[in-house]
């Protein structure tokens, strides 16, 4: 008799580590600037010394503020420091300056966008709860090579803002849409740079399983240090199975509470060291700092300096302004992108028009002009002014100019920051508009492919574009498309 097995859910909960972007570091005034030669942004405070005192950095918590009114958290009237004591090479104080009973932030959710159907449809919205947002310090940085490790401390002490969730997910591809929802979201508030390459936002993922219909949580793993979107939807994915596995053949009692690694090039997880619960840490109130207390003026201030979160804007481009997905969903990464396709909007009125130049044309000029190795252009370099988008985009509204030769006069001005219409006149490239003309050119089309003719009369409806060709060429693309078939089905239709 086969064995029928129970469906599994999987049971997720993230330890995102953020780096603040602060100048000095969260408790002294040490600065902190990420690929600086090793152990030379250290001070007496960083690297423990006898006698030394922490100062709280008050750009640090006005960044914390703006992250938990950004997603919704309450902000705490009065939170303290508390010492999270453990020995390990990173900690030269042998404990971290962190927050335990009295958060700065609490609660709150972070949308995120899930993959859609296709790159066209848009995936579903979700809010993600989370439990907290507190403010500690950076332990220093491991550098491992062959049987040594070496201590870069320049790390130690930098800016980190710990944001945990509740158990909310329950696959790989929720907890990547969240890293990348909180990625653009940070980044674009000026909150911190978030760049997983350079160690700026890390991820823990714990991972348990449970039968569907189960309500209690089973023994949990958490994978440390996760660098990209990509490793932690790999590793959950991994991992859960590891354990329905175990689960399967009997052997659950081996899932036990421990962190592990993950080897994103093998594609595998390993067990690192037995994971610690909080009491093993042995916190205690930091008796060398003050608590923070956060008044409603504070907070006011702090608010006044949120801009637009990225999909607030999405929605408002698709609902106010009548975008497409897929050129919302291509605009709001980039705020500057945004300023600049919001300008050009305002100033022609014809938003979905520019957000087509914008998404398709501008972007692959700015991918073709930037150097090797680069990047794109930036866009502060381009010549092509959101007014003389603008500009273009009028012309061929009003009939100046066809869709086709726009685009080649888009590439001028892009190349030149030339005047649209300069170049038009400058190039004979104003629609041909004369009727007569156009009409003698459809019956030499007409005439030249009877077959054609023949097809369209009898319902084929795409081999009018076979007749179309030869006008379009003849005209140099000047002419307006939707006349010249207008013009041939009248034509057609007479014979």
């Amino acid at each position: 008799m086969q064995r029928i097995i129970m469906p599994y859910e999987v049971i997720i909960g993230l330890e995102v580590h953020v780096q603040l972007k602060t100048k000095a570091k969260a408790f002294c005034p040490a600065p902190y600037v990420y690929g600086e030669e090793p152990n030379t942004l250290c001070d007496p405070v960083v690297l423990a010394l006898p006698g030394t005192l922490p100062v709280i950095n008050k750009k640090a918590i006005d960044l914390m503020i703006k992250m938990g009114l950004m997603f919704g958290c309450d902000i705490a009237a009065e939170c303290k420091w508390d010492r999270k004591n453990y020995w390990y090479p990173d900690s030269p104080k042998n404990y971290q300056i962190s927050q335990y009973d009295q958060p700065l932030c609490k609660g709150g959710a972070v949308e995120i966008e899930l993959p859609g159907a296709s790159r066209s449809v848009m995936g579903e919205h979700k809010k993600m709860e989370l439990t907290r947002i507190h403010l500690e310090e950076d332990p220093a940085k491991l550098n491992h090579n062959g049987n040594f490790s070496y201590i870069d401390d320049n790390r130690t002490g930098a800016s980190l803002a710990e944001i945990v969730t509740e158990p909310v997910f329950r696959s790989g591809d929720e907890a990547a849409a969240f890293l990348n929802a909180l990625r653009m979201a940070l980044s674009q508030q000026g909150i911190s740079d978030c760049d997983m390459e350079k160690g700026q936002m890390r991820c823990d993922a714990n991972v348990s399983v449970r039968k569907l219909g189960e309500t209690t949580l089973n023994t949990r793993t958490e994978s440390k240090n996760l660098n990209s979107a990509s490793a932690v939807k790999a590793c959950i994915e991994w991992e859960s199975k590891r354990q329905i596995a175990l689960y399967e053949a009997g052997r659950g009692a081996e899932i036990v509470q421990e962190t592990r690694r993950w080897d994103a090039e093998q594609g595998y997880g390993y067990t690192m060291r037995s994971k610690e619960d909080s009491q093993d840490y042995r916190y205690f109130p930091d008796p060398d700092l003050m608590p923070v207390r956060v008044d409603q003026a504070w907070k006011d201030e702090i608010r006044a300096t949120i801009g637009e979160l990225p999909f607030d804007r999405q929605r408002r481009y698709m609902e106010a302004l009548g975008l497409p997905y897929t050129a919302a969903s291509a605009l709001i990464g980039d705020p500057e992108l945004c300023a600049y396709f919001e300008q050009a909007a305002r100033l022609c009125g014809k938003p979905q028009e520019v957000a087509n130049y914008v998404v398709n044309d501008l972007l692959r000029e700015l991918a073709a002009a930037g150097e090797e190795g680069q990047g794109p252009l930036p866009l502060a370099q381009c010549r092509l002014t959101p007014t003389r988008l603008a500009q273009l985009v009028k012309l061929t509204a009003e009939g100046v100019i066809t869709k086709q030769v726009a685009h080649e006069v888009f590439v001028e001005s892009f190349k030149t920051g030339g005047d649209p219409l300069a170049i038009v006149d400058q190039k004979g490239l104003r629609a041909q508009n004369d009727t007569g003309e156009l009409e003698k050119l459809a019956r030499a089309a007409l005439a030249a492919d009877p077959a054609a003719v023949a097809k369209v009369k009898g319902g084929n409806d795409k081999a009018i574009n076979a007749l179309k060709g030869p006008i379009m060429k003849a005209t140099r693309g000047k002419a307006d498309p939707k006349a010249i078939d207008e013009l041939l089905r009248r034509l057609i239709a007479e014979i």
